[in-house]
């Protein structure tokens, strides 16, 4: 492979800000770090919570931390069918105008108008990373997958470089299953 890129499956999950935390778990609540995930910093907590929204429910979604400047629900566009909410194909953070849902901790609920998303398809790059490849931070490029009877070219996958960040691409488990996605597999981006 010339550009090779690992690729990862994200699935639903929730960023919290303090606030919200602390409404869902109570005063002065800290989350609590399950796993360390690939991106420097973040992290799997031990904490879910249930969201709900018009016509139906996850009652266990993993919080991933540290908590963030905006509640965000990261869904793929089947589990937002399944639940009844619209929302929008988005780069993480870009939440105004986004779908709303109701989030339910053991100590509280909180109504989002705004925050739910599904998670445009990204590569994580380090500026060396980009470098080698001949990247450019919100580059959009292609990314060759092969699996067994399932390989395919996603498209329209935009590049976000940060030295904050490991080398790596992510999708939701829609887009993982359409492809047969496997722990460890590797794909290969596409510039032309």
């Amino acid at each position: 492979m010339n550009k090779p890129v690992l690729i990862e499956t994200s699935a639903r999950h929730v960023h919290v800000t303090q606030e919200h935390l602390e409404i869902l778990f109570g005063e002065g609540y800290e989350l609590t770090k399950k796993k360390d995930l690939s991106q420097p910093g973040q992290f799997a907590c031990e904490e879910r919570i249930a969201v709900i929204g018009p016509k139906s429910s996850f009652p266990a979604v993993s919080i991933l931390g540290p908590v963030r400047p905006a509640t965000q629900v990261e869904l793929s566009a089947g589990d937002a069918r399944s639940i009844g909410v619209a929302a929008p194909i988005r780069e993480s953070g870009d939440v105004a105008g986004s779908g709303a849902c109701k989030l339910v901790g053991p100590k509280g609920e909180v109504e989002i108008s705004e925050g739910v998303i599904v998670a445009k398809r990204h590569i994580h790059a380090t500026p060396e990373d980009a470098e080698k490849y001949g990247l450019t931070d919100k580059q959009i490029v292609s990314v060759k997958v092969e699996s067994d009877g399932r390989s395919l070219v996603f498209g329209d996958v935009v590049v976000r470089v940060s030295p904050k960040f490991a080398l790596a691409m992510h999708i939701d488990t829609d887009e993982s299953n359409a492809a047969s996605c496997k722990p460890g597999m590797m794909g290969e981006i596409i510039t032309d």
